[in-house]
């Protein structure tokens, strides 16, 4: 399989999709950040000075969708449908549970803005908990399901449905 990143002379190239036709597009990604049960408390409870935790993340999050061709090297700006930024607290595991659904109708897919997704919102949960735990760790960033395109449905693990 060629790759498609790299022209016949090997220098780096954009992919071009301009003949690609538009279809629907969708990709769930998940990710999780582990922490003791206390900041996990303080978090839940909005007890950081720095404010509601989880609702900044989820903007952060989306609007981490919004830029990933500007963050990820040839990555093609889209026009996103929806984002969708969701967080379980999972306090047997002392850990926030993130999972970012985008969509789009286009050429290409949105598997990188779901994970930048992810990222951001993993990132942003760390620096306004920081102050109350430096040792919180950013676990397990990965691709759940993909549908649309040339590649079509992709199931990488199972959803449940309260998610």
């Amino acid at each position: 399989m060629p790759l498609t990143h790299v022209d016949q002379d090997g220098h780096v190239q954009m992919v071009d999709v301009g003949s690609k036709p538009d279809t629907m597009r969708q990709a769930v990604a998940k990710g999780e950040v582990s922490m003791r049960p206390e900041t996990l408390r303080l978090i839940t409870e909005n007890g950081l000075p720095k404010g509601d935790v989880l609702a900044t993340a989820q903007i952060a999050g989306i609007m981490g969708a919004k830029r990933t061709s500007e963050l990820i090297p040839l990555c093609h700006p889209l026009f996103l449908a929806k984002v969708d930024v969701s967080f379980e607290v999972d306090a047997v595991t002392s850990r926030v549970i993130i999972t970012a659904t985008v969509s789009s109708g286009g050429k290409t897919g949105v598997e990188m803005e779901a994970l930048t997704a992810v990222s951001i919102a993993a990132l942003t949960i760390y620096d306004m908990a920081k102050a109350a735990e430096k040792t919180m760790r950013i676990e397990n960033i990965r691709l759940i399901r993909k549908s649309g395109g040339k590649s079509g449905d992709i199931v990488l693990e199972e959803q449940l449905d309260e998610e």
